[in-house]
């Protein structure tokens, strides 16, 4: 649907992506999106709003000590590059993080 509605000149799609999924799932998700269909028929880049994606490893590397902060930041970096290759259609699952497989669903939770 999305390739009979969004113009080829536009520079990359953005979906808000979340519902609790872990951060594996997200990472899995994406780079299966990105490899579905044509890709001839995809001229721009296809992409998530990261934000519970990234964050949970790392906030539990980093437990908010200044002594864990080189830790937390190399979650952040396999979570990045984890991203990085599923927007390129290329991930195979293989990074491990500290939350990756954990659950983000927050029953009840509201905005």
């Amino acid at each position: 649907a999305v390739g009979s509605t969004q113009s080829t000149g536009s520079s990359g799609i953005n979906a808000e992506y979340g519902g609790g999924q872990s951060e594996e799932a997200a990472s899995q998700n994406l780079n299966a999106i990105n490899n579905f269909g044509d890709k001839a028929r995809k001229p721009w880049a296809l992409s998530f709003s990261y934000g519970r994606a990234l964050q949970a490893s790392v906030l539990k590397a980093w437990q908010g000590k200044l002594e864990n902060v080189p830790a937390a930041q190399n979650e952040l970096r396999k979570r990045a590059y984890a991203n990085h290759m599923a927007c390129l259609g290329k991930y195979h699952g293989d990074i491990e993080g500290a939350s990756a497989g954990d659950s983000l669903f927050i029953a009840n939770h509201q905005y």
